[in-house]
């Protein structure tokens, strides 16, 4: 008699793991015809590389892909689980498989979780043609992978899985007879849930599946969806008007510099899983159009918790997106910048353009000064005070615009006396009320 147990069903993600590039959804970039990494597994020769991207957006399928096209022995370590003991075990299996004549490929997910000697190890075998080395990782390269092992390796950005991928995957995943139907409504919602993230998507659709077997529901609702899985959904559509309104309430309070509100909106939107690199790059906005040259630090602080964020990751780097938010509010308001450069550009659109004066001209070569070109230019620094009293830098004929206006908060207080300073400089000596030059 047969005691052995039944093997478990892989899981709904291991099944659906694609056979071949044209299986893969997403990733058209790097995969599309004539993309980057596709003509590299057309070349038939494998190189090392650096798979860059968040969860779920097939790093491990697109390396374990590699080496069928190859060919190759594929040897997969965790840096999370693994160590030392699985790079020897990893070395012998691949002179092994060379001395079979055999190609290998050793992938490493989470990378940048091996410490410096843990991925100096790989070098030399990587340097000799032992093994190809593929590496994954959620975290910038730049920051977490050694200089040497990343030196040796090209790096491929991957993005988050689109609404459309994510839908093509879902619809894919309900061919399964086992899958009841579900809702379109129902489906958006498991879309924005997943947040570019296939493998959290199928994992909540094989969820949903033993639930609603368990049930004998043919249709999955979207309220029966939300009544399943409760917290673990999205709060809001990352895609809908409700991620919109919640970022534009977020700008807002920062705007009308009130730090509670901002800290308020800054975690519902966290807490509803908006992405935290996003909420980053909203912050450097932020410090450019509503403070500006009154608080030129705001923008500093703002690219700052951003790179913070990129070392740390979550939840502890969202500690600094938080200062920042509360120094963003706090601090004195301005948006001159912002209306000058808009300015700017409707001027420049419905101007076109204008010669640069000669004066204002590069003149590098013999046959260009011969031209005068740069003639009559005054260089400021020879000037009394650093500045040209009288000089003018628009185009000949162009009547002079004002695009800047600091307002009276912050840093600009003195910008603003600094250019009226200037004014009165250049209407005591006008144009044309100078030395000829020698």
């Amino acid at each position: 008699m047969n005691h052995s147990r039944p093997v478990p069903a892989a899981p709904l993600a291991e099944r659906l793991r694609p056979k071949n590039l044209g299986e893969v959804i997403g990733q058209q970039h790097l995969l599309g015809e004539g993309m980057a990494l596709r003509l590299a597994f057309e070349s038939g020769q494998p190189h090392s590389c650096i798979l860059w991207g968040p969860p779920g957006v097939g790093k491990t399928t697109i390396a374990r892909l590699m080496a069928d096209a190859f060919d190759a022995q594929f040897i997969a370590i965790s840096a999370v689980l693994g160590g030392v003991k699985d790079i020897r075990d990893a070395v012998e299996q691949a002179q092994v498989a060379l001395g079979n004549g055999r190609r290998t490929i050793v992938f490493v997910d989470e990378v940048h979780r091996f410490n410096k000697s843990q991925q100096d190890a790989f070098l030399s075998h990587v340097e000799s043609g032992l093994f190809t080395f593929i590496g994954a990782t959620t975290e910038n390269p730049s920051f977490e992978v050694n200089s040497a092992l990343l030196s040796r390796a090209i790096v491929y950005v991957l993005q988050p899985l689109s609404v459309d991928d994510l839908k093509q995957i879902v619809a894919v995943a309900l061919m399964d007879k086992e899958f009841p139907a579900i809702e379109d409504i129902a489906i958006d919602r498991l879309v924005a849930y997943a947040d570019g993230d296939a493998r959290r998507l199928l994992n909540t659709l094989e969820t949903l599946a033993v639930a609603a077997q368990q049930q004998r529901l043919q249709l999955v609702t979207d309220v029966w969806l939300v009544k399943v899985l409760g917290e673990r959904m999205r709060r809001y559509d990352k895609g809908g008007d409700q991620f919109y309104d919640s970022i534009s309430a977020l700008h807002k309070s920062v705007r009308g510099s009130d730090p509670d509100a901002s800290l308020y909106w800054l975690v519902r939107m966290l807490d509803g899983g908006a992405d935290p690199r996003y909420m980053a790059r909203r912050l450097v906005r932020m410090a450019s159009e509503d403070i500006g040259l009154a608080d030129p630090r705001a923008l500093r602080m703002a690219l700052d918790a951003a790179e913070v964020y990129e070392r740390l990751g979550t939840p502890e780097g969202e500690l600094a997106l938080a200062q920042c938010v509360v120094y963003l509010a706090v601090a004195p308001k301005s948006n001159a910048v912002y209306k000058a450069f808009k300015e700017a550009k409707a001027l420049v659109r419905q101007d076109g353009s204008r010669p640069v004066p000669m004066h204002l001209r590069n003149a590098p070569t013999k046959l260009m000064k011969s031209l005068d070109y740069g003639k009559g230019y005054r260089y400021a620094h020879d000037e009394e005070g650093g500045f040209a009293a009288g000089e003018t830098y628009f185009p000949d004929g162009m009547p002079a615009p004002v695009f800047y206006r600091p307002v009276e908060r912050g840093l600009e207080i003195r910008i603003a006396e600094k250019l009226r300073q200037l004014k009165v400089q250049n209407t005591a000596r006008p144009l044309g009320d100078f030395d000829d030059p020698v």
